[in-house]
């Protein structure tokens, strides 16, 4: 399970003094060179060996190189020989590069003393690059500016240093590195500058175990293994151990950390970045900002900034051809390996067997999605997203969190209904600014702030999580013509007016067919829907009526045709049908994903 080599045992002896220790991460907007670094600072200081080497080495997971974003946190511990021939340990902290993973971000970024900024010279500051830059300026750590893609025709590097220096006016020339990460160029000079200005590590040795969790896997077999920093005291594989958050016990099965492979170790002192084989079975037990401690001579306070990961989004996720037992233990097993991810089973009756799944955001929900195919062979149906509402109910003094649109209280019940709201950074050109309002706007988004980087606008709107849930940062791609970028960042929730939406099919209610929105969207949504329906279930031998329904009131109607043999004999409904519908008898509705994939486009306009 572990893997060793003569070259890492040799290593291992020898823990570093805490001044040749640096412990840093990369933190950049998507798709700017954050893996190709990572990639090149190990092949330089010798990391990895040639036969090792492939790009995106911290990229694991299929989806990470299909995309081309960092999903889960990874960490390697490199050596670096310096001119004067003084090896330093160098840990670099991979971080999540998409705006769903902010929370893993910030922890990962806690668990260091300085940052590589690193910008892409052809396309400047970026709104991810603004927000992970406030992240580090929170944590208050030193951050190198770096220029990345230099020898790319497409660069600009004075308009991208300008940017820089509007962001933060310490970015100057002088203290800006200019790189090319695939290329190689500028690669010593950033070796350099993390020996030379970040800090080393200052925690006591001696003192009370304190460490700090940012990153967490479960394996079958060794249970949860977490990634630590340690800030004080020394870990050692004897030592019983307590995860403060849940009030956790266990005693590591083994300890270490990764060049990139596994490495065991006896120690990890103050400074030292690794892993702890915890062997706990619960999977949830230990999460991403935890503290871990001694047992017996436990640290006095936990880190702050703690939280259990709460979702953005909801979806229903179901089996192609009723595989509900592969998809069951393909969902459990992600969501060991992915603690933002929640589910619970969900029954429909126009679906089966399922599970109500809760994301991060929409390209979680992609990601999710994606893995279960790329990585279990599974091709699933999940059903329009939605946010969680928080409803008042006539007679009751708590209000209800709404998960599921089929769970959403009569019209005549309801006192109020509000719903989660985020704080949505946009950067974009000044000359697009009018397009971007229109968009916004349009999206129910109310204008908050506006600040000036360079020829660059970053402008804050406060929008319904429901309205940027599903294609807005694709539509603010096309409005922009690939020049805005977006963060966000979760609000409070907010009183609207929304109401539910049924769809019936041959006056049957269909429960994978429930909306909750706006009241101005929903007579369009309506007659649109009923129109794909028509087109797109599967026809029957009689015609079946569509009807969309909101509070008592059929606002639209449609018929699906019947099949033309039937059309042809007789358009009548069958007297067979007519006694089902007398019983209240339901009649069973094919769903086919075209349906679902329809309803998400509706979204995108």
């Amino acid at each position: 399970m572990t893997a060793h080599s003569d070259k890492n045992q040799k290593k291992v002896q020898m823990p570093k003094a805490q001044q040749f220790i640096r412990n840093f991460a990369i933190i950049a907007h998507i798709d700017h060179g954050k893996s190709t670094l990572a990639d090149r600072i190990m092949e330089t200081t010798n990391t990895v060996s040639n036969r090792e080497s492939s790009d995106q080495l911290l990229d694991d997971l299929a989806v990470e190189q299909m995309h081309g974003v960092t999903v889960k946190s990874r960490t390697v511990r490199n050596y670096y020989v310096d001119p004067e021939g003084q090896e330093f340990e160098y840990n670099l902290i991979d971080t999540p590069g998409h705006v769903d993973f902010n929370y893993e971000v910030s922890r990962s970024l806690s668990a260091t003393d300085g940052v590589l900024l690193l910008v892409d010279a052809t396309k400047g500051v970026q709104a991810q690059t603004v927000a992970n830059y406030r992240l580090a300026q929170e944590a208050q750590l030193t951050v190198i500016p770096i220029i990345n893609k230099i020898d790319n025709q497409m660069a600009d590097v004075e308009k991208t240093q300008a940017e820089l220096i509007d962001l933060d006016d310490r970015f100057t020339p002088e203290n800006t590195l200019k790189i090319s990460a695939k290329t190689g160029i500028g690669i010593d000079d950033v070796l350099l500058a993390i020996r030379d200005r970040l800090p080393a590590p200052s925690g006591d040795p001696q003192a009370p175990l304190k460490g700090l969790i940012f990153d967490t896997k479960f394996d079958p077999y060794q249970g949860v293994l977490v990634q630590a920093r340690i800030f004080d005291g020394t870990l050692t594989k004897d030592m019983a151990l307590n995860f403060m958050a849940q009030n956790v016990n266990a005693q590591p099965k083994e300890i270490g950390f990764y060049t990139p492979l596994e490495t065991e170790t006896p120690a990890l002192s103050a400074g030292d970045v690794g892993y702890i084989m915890t062997g706990i079975k619960d999977a949830h037990a230990i999460q991403v900002g935890d503290t871990v401690t001694s047992k017996k001579a436990p640290t006095d306070t936990p880190f702050p900034g703690y939280q259990t990961i709460e979702p953005m989004v909801y979806a229903g996720i179901y089996p192609h051809d009723g595989e509900y037992k592969e998809l069951k233990i393909a969902i459990e097993k992600l969501a060991l390996n992915d603690a933002a991810f929640q589910y619970e089973p969900e029954q429909s009756e126009a679906l089966g067997m399922g599970f109500r799944g809760g994301f991060l955001g929409i390209f979680h929900l992609q990601i999710i999605r994606e893995r279960l195919q790329a990585e279990f062979g599974l091709d699933v149906l999940t059903t329009m997203p939605n946010s969680t509402y928080r409803v008042s109910v006539k007679n009751q003094d708590k209000p209800l969190y709404i998960e599921n649109p089929t769970q959403f209280p009569d019209y005549n019940l309801l006192t109020k209904v509000e719903e989660p709201y985020v704080r949505a950074k946009i950067t974009a050109p000044d000359n697009q600014l009018n397009d971007i309002m229109r968009l916004a706007e349009g999206r129910r988004g109310v204008l908050q702030d506006l600040e000036t980087i360079g020829d660059m606008l970053l402008i804050t709107y406060k929008m319904p999580i429901s309205e940027i849930a599903y294609d807005f940062f694709n539509e603010l791609k096309s409005v922009s013509h690939g020049f805005a970028t977006l963060s966000t960042e979760r609000d409070d929730y907010d009183e609207s007016d929304l109401v539910r939406l049924d769809i019936q099919i041959d006056y049957t209610a269909v429960d994978a067919l429930t909306f909750v929105m706006h009241r101005l969207r929903v007579d369009q949504f309506a007659q649109e829907i009923v129109q794909k329906l028509t087109e797109l279930v599967p026809r029957k031998l009689q015609q079946m009526p569509v009807q969309a329904v909101v509070e008592g009131r059929v606002i639209s109607r449609g018929n699906i045709p019947p099949l033309r043999k039937a059309a042809a004999s007789s358009s009548k409904t069958s007297k067979k049908q007519q006694q089902m519908r007398r019983q209240g008898q339901k009649n069973q509705v094919e769903l086919p994903q075209s349906v679902f994939d329809a309803i998400l486009d509706m979204n995108r306009h």
